[in-house]
């Protein structure tokens, strides 16, 4: 009789204990997964914070750019216009058979500015085409930002339409902005600008 009771008091035991042992193991288990997804959520944050360019550094970027390409459109110019001259001042003109009835010289003259004129266009290109090819690695986050800093000259900038001889339009695309304290300066004049010419406005 004794045995016979003994053995389902110890079967009693084990049963109740087993659930308080998975129990534990549910709870750590949980533990495991929250503290994961924390340093996954923790990561992803901190991956898009470094992903993302500060503004006051894109603009000195966009800065730098700028110099580049001025840089490079000066030696362009000139060698643009050396080469009209080399070509175009060792050829020969007879004054007596007109181009379009144009004196040669004159056409000459048109053709060697020509010339520098395409060095000066072909400058900004190259010079921007050398710059890319030093900031390879950060061209995406450059594109972004000039994604979002064109927008906002959209929606800042003035209506052209509105300009006068005394009220022209100050930078509309911005291109002079190379720093926080030059887009301020730069709503400042468009700000300027719309008060001018709806002063305009009134008075006709």
């Amino acid at each position: 009789m004794s045995t016979l009771q003994v053995r389902p008091l110890s079967r009693s035991v084990a049963n109740v204990a087993r659930p308080k042992t998975s129990t534990c193991r549910t709870r750590i288990q949980a533990r495991g997964k929250a503290t994961k997804a924390a340093n996954t959520t923790g990561s992803s944050q901190a991956s898009q914070a470094e992903e993302t360019l500060p503004w006051q550094e894109y603009l000195a970027i966009r800065k730098r750019k700028r110099r580049w390409e001025t840089a490079v459109t000066i030696p362009t110019t000139i060698g643009g216009f050396l080469a009209g001259i080399s070509y175009f001042g060792n050829t020969e003109m007879d004054p007596n058979k007109p181009i379009f009835n144009i004196d040669p010289m004159f056409v000459y003259g048109a053709a060697t500015l020509g010339c520098a004129g395409l060095g000066y266009l072909v400058g900004p290109i190259i010079g921007s085409s050398i710059w890319r090819t030093t900031h390879r690695r950060a061209m995406r986050l450059i594109e972004k930002r000039d994604k979002e800093f064109h927008q906002h000259i959209v929606k800042n900038r003035v209506d052209p339409t509105r300009q006068s001889a005394t009220n022209p339009v100050p930078d509309y695309y911005g291109e002079k902005i190379g720093s926080l304290h030059d887009y301020r300066q730069w709503l400042r004049d468009q700000a300027k600008f719309r008060k001018k010419a709806a002063g305009f406005l009134s008075e006709d």
